[in-house]
């Protein structure tokens, strides 16, 4: 099930689209995974990036939780492209934040 992003629970400046500490925290939550491997990639990718992600990322690290442990795994290790795991994640913002997700 996608839990979209809710934009009003984004930071509240105005004109920010930094997610905020709700929306955040949701995410984290719906980010946790069965393979202790993607656990141990999200952990990472939310030190290096949680004060600065954006509603765009969240909504594509979002998407990225509906693929399973395996598929994920097979990303974050680039064992397989993304078009070839799902065609519809084949975009720019899945892309940066599958790139984030590999920056360790």
């Amino acid at each position: 099930m996608q839990l979209p992003i809710d934009p009003t629970e984004t930071a509240a400046p105005a004109g920010s689209d930094l997610l905020g500490e709700r929306a955040l925290s949701k995410l984290r939550w719906r980010c946790r995974r069965g393979l202790l491997e993607n656990d141990i990639y999200i952990e990472t990718f939310f030190q290096k990036f949680a004060a600065t992600l954006t509603v765009s990322q969240g909504q594509a690290l979002s998407d990225l939780m509906e693929l399973s442990d395996n598929d994920l795994l097979d990303l974050h290790l680039a064992r397989k492209p993304l078009a070839q795991v799902e065609p519809a994640l084949d975009r720019s913002d899945v892309h940066e934040v599958l790139s984030m997700l590999r920056n360790r």
